[in-house]
């Protein structure tokens, strides 16, 4: 029976925190779908440069921290540092609702950077440490869908919002946020590190901020972390565009309203974005036990769909087309997604694994932060199709040096 609970918990621990993905990801998703209501109340944010401003602010802010809360993870116990990010985002999306300003929104949103950028590297290395064998890609997908849900869950914010109030919708996913918190600490467990981690962990530690340069030296040192980090830089171009402005393309070029585009823009993705996930981490782990590069080829695949989509979702002018490619955009995507972290445990041990997995979310981030501004100021002049089209051409050029560079030797690196 003890064996029984211990081979349970893993996957205890993947829907506990399946449920924290989708927090992360709703209460920063409800804002991109807000911006007419908020509007309403707070006139700077209809205009589009304002919003991508305020759009950005959250991914630059959240860039800098990844690489901190990486190393952090790598040192403190992930599940306090899951507990609290969570709660302190969850009341800055609790505050939000009681904003009369456009400042006040800004800084709030500068915060909830902050506090989300703690999540994603201490939630996927307590997994990726959990599921040390062949499941490893299927537990960190399924994951990754929690984000799907929780970006489709996001794009309700305005159907909410014009039922109700922006202020209301940010109320209740607030206390929702704080809750589930507070069940945290009482539900969710840190994996215990082997003696030689923790001893090595407690090393490192005891020489403080020298440990710290002297890990990020050696992930630097490594070739295929830089292929890897590109690869996912280049991906997080069209994945923030399509969360952060595809609702206003949707609604331009479509012509339907905010509280129809929103909806529809992030469910297409998010639900093809689950199947690409189901679809792609099995897929990936049955691969990689004939060919080590099986998780490089599941991800290639996924980002050889991606390439045309972006194309028919810039240029397309149809419901059925908008949503076909939409729905195209999304499987890939999932099947992409479920094998970054998989292919970076390829080549980074897990003692570096937080950190380096922080590096990746903050040039991605990065990356997203920079589209989204671009994509405001040509939204303003009527461009925002023609931005996501020539995406594909920087996916292009990413998934051939996945394939040409990218060569493990084992799938667990030591």
């Amino acid at each position: 029976m003890a064996t029984s609970k211990k081979n349970l918990y893993p996957w205890v621990v993947v829907g506990l925190l399946w449920v924290v993905a989708l927090l992360n990801y709703m209460d920063r998703q409800m804002l991109s779908t807000m911006q007419m209501s908020m509007g309403e109340t707070i006139s700077a944010i209809k205009d589009p440069a304002n919003f991508g401003r305020l759009m950005a602010i959250f991914l630059w802010i959240y860039g800098f921290m990844s690489p901190v809360s990486g190393v952090v993870a790598d040192r403190l116990s992930r599940k306090w540092i899951i507990v609290c990010s969570l709660g302190v985002w969850s009341t800055v999306t609790l505050l939000m609702g009681y904003c009369t300003t456009f400042d006040e929104i800004f800084w709030l949103r500068a915060l909830m950077g902050v506090s989300e950028a703690l999540y994603i590297p201490a939630g996927l290395s307590l997994i990726a440490d959990y599921f040390t064998g062949s499941s490893r890609s299927l537990a960190i997908g399924i994951h990754m869908t929690g984000l799907y849900v929780g970006q489709a869950l996001g794009g309700f914010g305005a159907t909410v919002a014009h039922a109700y109030s922006w202020q209301q919708t940010f109320h209740w996913f607030g206390v929702i946020g704080i809750i589930y918190a507070v069940m945290l600490i009482v539900a969710l467990r840190d994996k215990n590190r082997t003696p030689a981690e923790q001893q090595n962990i407690e090393r490192e530690g005891s020489r403080n901020v020298e440990s710290v340069w002297r890990s990020f030296a050696m992930i630097f040192s490594n070739v295929a972390f830089w292929v890897i980090l590109f690869f996912f830089a280049s991906s997080s171009l069209p994945g923030w565009a399509t969360k952060n402005w595809l609702p206003t393309l949707f609604a331009d070029s479509l012509g339907i309203s905010p509280s129809e585009a929103g909806p529809m823009a992030t469910i297409t993705i998010a639900l093809s974005s689950f199947i690409g996930v189901m679809v792609g981490g099995p897929l990936s782990d049955r691969w990689v036990r004939k060919n080590v590069r099986g998780r490089i080829y599941t991800s290639s695949i996924g980002m050889a769909m991606m390439i045309p989509a972006l194309v028919f979702i810039g240029v397309g002018h149809n419901v059925y087309a908008a949503i076909g490619a939409g729905l195209f955009f999304g499987l890939g995507y999932g099947m992409f997604d479920a094998n970054n972290m998989p292919i970076l445990c390829q080549f980074v041990p897990a003692r570096q694994r937080a950190s380096a997995y922080g590096l990746m979310n903050m040039t991605g981030v990065f990356a997203g932060a920079l589209v989204t501004e671009v994509l405001g100021s040509w939204a303003k002049s009527g461009n925002l199709g023609l931005g996501f089209a020539l995406m594909a051409g920087v996916l292009l050029v990413a998934m051939a040096m996945q394939l040409l560079l990218l060569k493990p030797k084992t799938d667990d690196a030591k």
